[in-house]
């Protein structure tokens, strides 16, 4: 089942050929982890979107409240029998129909999906992970590149590229050629004590769980956090490399080009943000 505008139906429902999302990419999402009916860090999930959607130029409707919208996606998750477990959610708003790139409503619709996932807690995975840099497409640094929109032509390509390589992610540059993020998350580069991730400002995406683990590490009196540019001549001398997002965690790189990585302070921050889950 889906919710789509309120309404429980078959995932099998079909959307209009003049969707917006559909034709021109006019579409935001929030990707959540579900434990056992909680949304995890949902009021930081919450106010992004409602941000992400006055960027887009779209009307928020009065009802788009943060307790309506929780309502809609535990109705959902009651309707497919997820409560008792952990789901990964999906929130799309698109701007309603009409008009070609000019719309001719900036009104809104929704659809929700919900689909069961095994670890309830964050684990740390040891399995190999090997990236490189995706170098065929650049990431133009712009608040608009900063927001989940369905526009991710280059996080397709991407990883096309990665699995073309036996490769199990990519680190995207900007225009600058300054590494922002992987495929499907933020990036984290540790040497030493110090912990860096590129900043808002650079064009990575505004992340919940590149949030999370800001203030998690901010938190560690043996660490510093810096938010500063990373240059992919830093990769090859880091002592750790980290993919986040919110249905992961923190995945460590076990390998990029001849170097190997540990996973030592991931390991570290690890347990420290799922106390932080458990408080949510």
């Amino acid at each position: 089942m889906i919710n789509f505008n309120e309404k429980l139906q078959d995932d099998n429902a079909l959307l209009s050929i003049h969707n917006r999302g559909f034709n021109y990419g006019d579409a935001l999402f929030e990707t959540l982890k579900v434990s056992y009916g909680k949304p995890l860090f949902w009021e930081d999930h919450y106010f992004r979107l409602m941000a992400s959607m006055r960027m887009m130029r779209m009307d928020i409707p009065m009802n788009f409240t943060m307790d309506f919208l929780e309502n809609q996606i535990k109705q959902l998750l009651e309707a497919n029998n997820l409560q008792q477990v952990s789901s990964r959610v999906k929130l799309i708003v698109y701007r309603s129909e009409g008009g070609f790139y000019l719309p001719k409503t900036n009104d809104v619709g929704f659809m929700i999906t919900a689909s069961q996932i095994e670890d309830d807690f964050y684990l740390l995975k040891t399995d190999s992970y090997e990236i490189d840099l995706f170098k065929d497409f650049y990431v133009s640094p712009s608040l608009l590149s900063t927001l989940k929109t369905n526009n991710k032509a280059i996080n397709v390509v991407g990883s096309v590229f990665a699995n073309e390589n036996n490769l199990q992610n990519c680190l995207l540059l900007n225009t600058d050629k300054q590494v922002i993020e992987a495929l499907n998350g933020n990036v984290f580069v540790v040497k030493g004590h110090t912990i860096k991730t590129p900043p808002l400002t650079d064009g990575c995406l505004k992340g919940i769980m590149r949030k999370q683990l800001i203030e998690v590490i901010s938190e560690l009196p043996d660490y510093e956090l810096l938010e500063a540019s990373v240059s992919p001549f830093e990769l090859q001398k880091a002592d750790e490399i980290w993919v986040t997002n919110v249905i992961m965690g923190i995945q460590p790189v076990t390998k990029y080009r001849k170097k190997l990585f540990e996973a030592n302070v991931a390991k570290t921050v690890l347990q420290k943000l799922n106390v932080r889950m458990r408080l949510h």
